[in-house]
């Protein structure tokens, strides 16, 4: 049986001291807040996410995907969440555009996730479908990009230079990615045709903005390959993004680059700009790691 979840684990840990408090949470001032990878479908993480609220009346959330699988679980996760915040910014991550056993059938690939931008819009939720939003408290302004892009097989394992060989070595290895299983690209022919489709249209997107004002790029994936140089399995890291999006922290004023999806929480830096994991990850991750680390993290200023 392939090894489908967790695959992504670190070779090491990477325990982290708290924070100082940022100046925004001295002085008071509302604050640009994320986090993703919350799985509520797991009991303990559910109860974590019901005792998320803000630090002030004026607080954001960018939230970096992977809410849970099922429609419910996420109607009511992304409902709470926006139900406190002053604004929630959503991006899907790949557990989201699952379907699987109980849920509609109908609903894969772009049905699916259209109907959970309908969701969004009904809760009052900002997707990727929607204008950036500008950030104009502590730290700002800013404009948010929250990201669709999906993945394109490009990110390879040492060794391998096509698709086929990396894939055939992960099923050599039983370390595959669920998605191959559940995340259906319909009506694309594939997942990188998927992705090559949302690349396009957010090329086109970033291309009109008419400013100069940063951005703090949200997307489920990091940008860039490097942070899945740490990962226990390398061959994972094909699920992980795409090569194409390698130099768009540079191509743009980029404040801040916000993702999740390895499940590995930390802070790396790409030429001068911050990269952060925001992950919960699961409860058999999250629970060895040190209690002291603020599940929110302040995107800006840098924490």
């Amino acid at each position: 049986m392939p090894r489908r979840e967790g695959a992504w684990h670190a070779r090491r840990r990477h325990p982290r001291k708290e924070a100082p408090l940022a100046e925004a949470e001295l002085s008071g001032e509302s604050r640009l807040l994320a986090v993703s990878d919350l799985h509520v479908g797991y009991a303990e993480n559910r109860a974590i996410v019901e005792e998320l609220k803000p630090f002030t009346p004026g607080d954001w959330l960018l939230v970096a995907g992977d809410v849970g699988e099922r429609l419910e679980s996420i109607t009511w996760a992304l409902g709470l969440l926006a139900s406190r915040f002053e604004r929630v910014v959503w991006v899907p991550g790949n557990h989201e555009l699952w379907t699987v056993p109980g849920e509609p059938p109908e609903l894969r690939g772009v049905a699916r996730y259209e109907h959970l931008v309908g969701v969004c819009r009904e809760l009052g939720v900002l997707t990727p479908e929607d204008e950036y939003p500008l950030w104009a408290g502590a730290g700002g302004p800013v404009r948010v990009v929250p990201l669709f892009l999906l993945y394109d097989y490009t990110f390879l394992p040492p060794g391998h230079h096509t698709k086929e060989s990396a894939l055939t070595y992960a099923h050599s290895t039983g370390v595959v990615c669920t998605d191959e299983y559940v995340l259906h690209p319909d009506p694309y022919p594939s997942r990188e045709a998927w992705c090559q489709a949302r690349l396009a249209l957010t090329r086109r997107r970033l291309a009109e903005l008419d400013d100069d004002v940063p951005l703090v790029f949200l997307n489920h994936y990091p940008l860039v390959r490097e942070p899945t140089d740490v990962l226990r399995y390398p061959q994972f890291a094909q699920w992980c993004g795409t090569t194409a999006t390698r130099d768009w922290h540079r191509r743009h004023r980029t404040a801040a680059m916000i993702y999740g999806h390895l499940h590995i929480p930390r802070v790396t830096w790409y030429d001068g700009v911050r990269f952060e994991e925001v992950s919960l990850g699961y409860p058999r991750e999250w629970k060895p790691r040190p209690g002291n680390r603020r599940l929110l993290r302040d995107v800006l200023p840098a924490s």
